[in-house]
C-alpha cells in the first residue's frame, strides 16, 4: 500500500473526501517528524511507537576493495509495533 492508497484508505474509513484524508495524512506525518527531530517518541496505544535510535559510529568495509572505512555515529528514526497491533497480524 502506498501513500495515495493510504489516504484513500482513511477517506473511506473516516468517511471523508479523500483531499482531506490526504491532509490529515500529511499532518500526521509531518507531527511525528516534527516530534523525532525534536527527540520526542511518539506513543499511538494499541498502534505503536515512533523513536529515535542513536547508532555508534564503528568500522565497515567498502564492499568493491575491502578497505576499513569508519562509519559515523548517527540517529535513525524506528518504529516499535504495539501489542494491537502484532495480535492483528498474527
Amino acid at each position: 500500500m502506498n501513500k495515495k492508497e493510504l489516504a484513500e484508505s482513511m477517506a473511506d474509513a473516516a468517511d471523508i473526501s479523500q483531499a482531506a484524508a490526504a491532509r490529515a495524512l500529511d499532518g500526521m506525518i509531518a507531527a511525528v517528524t516534527k516530534a523525532l527531530q525534536e527527540g520526542d517518541t511518539v506513543s499511538i496505544i494499541g498502534f505503536g511507537s515512533f523513536l529515535v535510535r542513536d547508532r555508534a559510529a564503528r568500522t565497515g568495509r567498502n564492499p568493491k576493495t575491502g578497505e576499513a572505512i569508519e562509519i559515523k555515529a548517527s540517529k535513525s528514526p524506528a518504529f516499535k509495533a504495539g501489542k494491537a497491533l502484532k495480535d492483528a497480524v498474527n
